[in-house]
């Protein structure tokens, strides 16, 4: 073993494994606050999420109450009237479905039959029992339901309420519902976040019977599902398979998409008696953490390789220029002095650490002490 060769190679061997281990643990560290930051976001686009659909429910359900509750409206309602009903509600909701997102108005005769519809008036006296829980609960139980449904005329939120007559008599329900498309695309607007409805396509062929044919064409269907509204065709067509809509709970995914990392949130949409019915897919960008937690390994990956240049240096200098060149320069004269030569004296020891500057001092001794036995 050559201590000037092996020295210093173990000393910043040891130095790299160490800085090695320090620069891995650091990117634990970072890549566990990189996935905080992304559960925590997962979060907050399901909370958004939960909230933009309570808020529609308590939308739909605030006008259908307050419209329920006209006098005009209650009375030609009880009157059987479809021409007066229509005429009295038309433009309101004319309105209500420019400003608001209102998609869907009805009134139902009970148990489940549809008197009028606002957005279809020529289909009335349909049977809507079989697809739609929440008109019969509220006329069978005389209280106010919201929730998620599929109607003839397409999926959206309903808010639906009980109609009572001057007597206080149930004579019938009132639904409004809120498009799906505006809610998303407010979560868009609101929270750049995009967002696409998945379908059953069994049930909505079913009882969708009004919504365009063209829906259901390749382009749209996903397995069993159909992609019935998104706020990004493109980035759900590249993202979103079959498999990924198999689950009848909320899922979290991370998925790759056109150049980008998203967080996916899968929800699914139930009816009023908890058939599920499809699911509301949300997706956020995530290459700003991702990126961010990239330029971090490359700064920690630098940090390593400059410590270890650095602290390479460092022990190069200390052992050659401090240790071994002093200690080749008193090795040479003690070897000149041991084969009789008195005539070089000690280096300067003044740059010496003192372990060597005592060396130095004893060879000095001993050199002067054999000049004087020549002499």
């Amino acid at each position: 073993m050559k201590f000037r060769r092996d020295a210093p190679a173990l000393l910043i061997s040891a130095v790299l494994v160490v800085i090695a281990l320090f620069a891995l643990l650091s990117h634990q560290l970072f890549s566990g606050l990189t996935s905080s930051i992304e559960a925590s976001q997962i979060e907050l686009m399901r909370s958004i999420l939960d909230s933009s659909l309570h808020s529609a429910e308590g939308r739909a359900l605030a006008r259908a109450e307050m419209i329920a509750d006209l006098p005009s409206v209650r009375k030609i309602f009880e009157a059987r009237d479809r021409p007066a009903l229509l005429a009295e509600t038309q433009a309101m909701f004319k309105v209500q479905k420019e400003k608001h997102g209102v998609d869907q108005a009805q009134f139902h005769i009970p148990p489940a039959t549809s008197f009028l519809r606002l957005q279809d008036p020529e289909k009335f006296g349909d049977d809507l029992t079989a697809f739609r829980p929440l008109v019969v609960a509220v006329n069978r139980e005389h209280t106010a339901k919201k929730g998620f449904a599929i109607a003839r005329t397409g999926p959206a939120i309903f808010g639906v309420t009980p109609i009572t007559n001057d007597q206080g008599q149930h004579i019938g329900s009132f639904e409004i519902g809120i498009d799906l498309g505006s809610v998303l695309d407010g979560m868009k607007t609101s929270f750049a976040l995009e967002s696409a409805v998945y379908l059953d396509e069994s049930p909505l062929k079913q009882f969708a019977k009004g919504v365009k044919s063209e829906i259901f064409s390749d382009q749209n269907r996903v397995g069993k599902y159909i992609r019935f509204y998104s706020t990004n065709t493109a980035l759900f067509q590249s993202m979103i398979v079959d498999k990924d809509l198999n689950g009848t709970e909320d899922g979290t995914l991370i998925r790759a998409a056109r150049g980008a990392t998203y967080g996916v949130i899968i929800h699914p949409l139930r009816s009023g008696s908890g058939e599920a019915l499809g699911m509301i897919v949300v997706a956020r960008d995530f290459s700003g953490s991702r990126s961010a937690a990239g330029r971090s390994l490359v700064w920690q990956i630098l940090f390593a390789l400059f410590a270890v240049v650095l602290l390479a240096g460092a022990i190069l200098i200390v052992l050659r220029g401090k240790l071994l060149r002093p200690l080749a320069d008193l090795s040479t004269r003690f070897e000149a002095l041991a084969n009789g030569d008195t005539s070089q004296t000690a280096p300067d020891s003044a740059d010496m650490c003192d372990e060597l500057s005592r060396l130095a001092q004893h060879y000095e001794r001993l050199r002067k002490d054999a000049a004087d036995g020549e002499s």
